[in-house]
């Protein structure tokens, strides 16, 4: 397994880069309109809410201590002054209702849509980026990334303006009620601006460490899963849960590290605040004895003062959220910027007809820019040629043939495709032309006919008529439903034979000029490899075809065989004349017999 103490998450998206800012806005764009909405309700919000504590000083002051008033006309404002007073409350309560439900709805489309464009890029992203990738990082990319940028805007984006909004309407109201008593007040301000800022700051790192340790989790969660089998067989449970006990430890003692922070930090604002609420108490209550203060306005002051803390502890904690989705934001915009190595050279390639002639002109190739895979490389294939590559392991057949689907391309030289060279082939069209079957099977959880046919929408006469051609329809009949026939979960568990033979008709339904196979007949069964030969067999005429085996005696009736050995094509011919040239195909077959029959 890999050593994950490396894997860090790279750069930390600040909350003051407008360049981050921006990009994040192009996907705001087609929902403005929702969200100046959202913004105007936050108004109308933080304008009711600001309201009540004046509403309940005017009861005060004017009905429930004015012994001027009648009590008849003291009970008859009181319930007027009520019933504002639930009217405001009801359009605190409808307005926050709307303003979450639009929010929420232009988070979900604006997540949708960054998720999928997120995914549709990692899909054409060439397979060099994926060698240097853990799963479980790009996992994280279009999900727990994700999600921290629907936080941001379900619950930061429109609230931390309303939040703001709140702030500043209760100075300026404190200061016209009382501008003595407020600035009295106005001590707790700075303090809480520092404390506040503070505490953002710690809870960044500390967001960016849990972050960070989250990605590592899910890579060795996702790689552990993929092993299981080798985890199981070579006894590696122990060391498995001791390297899990030891991030899953390290994620739990970051996310208590936040707890601690927020413990400190709440148990603080509220000291603030009650320390807020006992200096009015004595200094307003000073002021009222000499008659420089109302009661109702002293009440307000309580009130206010609650108010204002809400929002400054509030804060604290969303510009977190925003700093985390910021973080996020980087990430995922890293990962979009990121393109792809295969790119199409000018003019691109046009739909016609292709003959299938293959050649390699001085290729050479290195996954890591260090040590080269194939180098020198000079080979021609005649179209309608059948040619088979062997050599040991590590020699550069597969990767040749990596070369030729352009998964990757060339450090140097060129591969052309009847006389235009690869680059000028979008890969996909490429990939239809060219098809190949290897050990590896992929199938789908679905019926037969889905499987060859895969988005093509094509039907059942078109694929029995393939297997005619073919002479696959036994494998077909044997199946409980034909074609109809379901694999996979909750359905039929085809053999390794009948997979391979499924994975082969699913190629040759799209007809390719080129035919690869590599290594396809390694690990089945008698029946299903003869089957398949006879299959083999007539999709090779009139096609081009280069056929990978480690069983020499597939390849026998191949029209040439290319010997490589240390990324170097080695020497070429029938199987006849390499077998009497006594070279390094002649000692491959005679291994591969003496192997047999210390089997026997």
């Amino acid at each position: 397994m890999r050593n994950y103490g490396y894997f860090e998450e790279g750069q930390i998206g600040s909350v003051r880069d407008l360049r981050l800012w921006r990009r994040i806005l192009v996907y705001c764009r087609p929902h403005l309109a929702w969200l100046v909405a959202a913004i105007l309700l936050s108004l109308l919000v933080a304008g009711a809410t600001l309201s009540l504590p004046r509403l309940m000083q005017w009861a005060i002051d004017h009905y429930m201590v004015a012994p001027e008033l009648a009590t008849e006309a003291r009970i008859r404002g009181l319930g007027r002054t009520a019933f504002f007073y639930g009217l405001l409350v009801a359009t605190v309560f409808l307005g926050g209702f709307v303003q979450v439900v639009v929010l929420e709805w232009v988070s979900q489309s604006i997540m949708h849509r960054m998720r999928q464009d997120l995914f549709v890029h990692i899909m054409g992203l060439d397979l060099a980026f994926f060698h240097g990738q853990p799963t479980g990082r790009l996992v994280t990319r279009l999900t727990n990334d994700i999600q921290n940028m629907h936080e941001m805007f379900t619950s930061v984006m429109v609230t931390l303006f309303n939040d703001f909004l709140k702030i500043i309407g209760i100075l300026v109201i404190l200061f016209w009620m009382n501008w003595r008593l407020a600035l009295v007040m106005s001590v707790f301000v700075p303090l809480s601006i520092t404390s506040t800022a503070l505490f953002s700051r710690l809870a960044r790192d500390r967001f960016r460490a849990i972050r960070s340790q989250l990605a590592l989790l899910n890579s060795f969660l996702q790689e552990s899963v993929a092993l299981i089998t080798v985890i199981q067989l070579f006894g590696r449970q122990q060391e498995t849960l001791r390297r899990y006990g030891e991030l899953n430890n390290e994620y739990l003692r970051r996310a208590l590290s936040q707890v601690r922070l927020f413990g400190t930090f709440m148990p603080f604002t509220e000291f603030m605040g009650s320390a807020a609420v006992a200096l009015i108490l004595w200094y307003g209550g000073g002021e009222i004895l000499d008659h420089r203060l109302t009661l109702g306005e002293l009440v307000a002051f309580f009130s206010y003062m609650r108010l204002f803390f809400q929002p400054m502890r509030e804060l604290s904690q969303k510009y977190s959220i925003v700093q985390s989705a910021m973080a996020s934001a980087e990430r995922i915009f890293q990962l979009l910027d990121r393109e792809s190595r295969i790119s199409v050279l000018p003019p691109a390639w046009q739909e016609q007809p292709v003959q299938g002639r293959l050649r390699y002109q001085g290729v050479s190739f290195s996954y890591d820019h260090r040590k080269e895979a194939v180098r020198d490389i000079d080979l021609e294939i005649r179209a309608g040629e059948t040619v088979a590559l062997v050599g040991a392991t590590g020699s550069g057949k597969t990767t040749l043939v990596s070369l030729l689907l352009r998964f990757y391309d060339p450090d140097q030289g060129r591969i052309f495709l009847d006389r235009t060279d690869l680059r000028h082939f979008p890969p996909r069209t490429l990939r239809r032309i060219i098809g190949i079957v290897t050990q590896d099977v992929f199938l789908l959880p679905d019926t037969v006919l889905a499987n060859i046919v895969l988005d093509s929408g094509a039907g059942t006469a078109e694929v029995e008529e393939l297997l005619e051609e073919l002479g696959m329809t036994r494998f077909v009949h044997r199946l409980p439903r034909g074609l109809d026939t379901r694999i996979g979960e909750g359905g039929l568990d085809l053999s390794a034979g009948e997979k391979q033979l499924l994975c082969f008709a699913r190629v040759m339904f799209r007809s390719p000029t080129v035919l690869i196979l590599d290594e396809a007949t390694s690990s089945i069964d008698s029946a299903s490899e003869a089957l398949l030969e006879e299959a083999v067999s007539r999709a090779f005429r009139g096609r081009t075809s280069l056929v990978i085996a480690h069983r020499l005696s597939t390849i026998r009736r191949v029209d040439r065989i290319v010997v490589m050995a240390g990324g170097r094509i080695r020497e070429q011919g029938s199987h006849r004349d390499l077998m009497a040239a006594g070279g390094i195909y002649s000692d491959l077959v005679r291994q591969e017999l003496k192997g047999l029959e210390q089997g026997e």
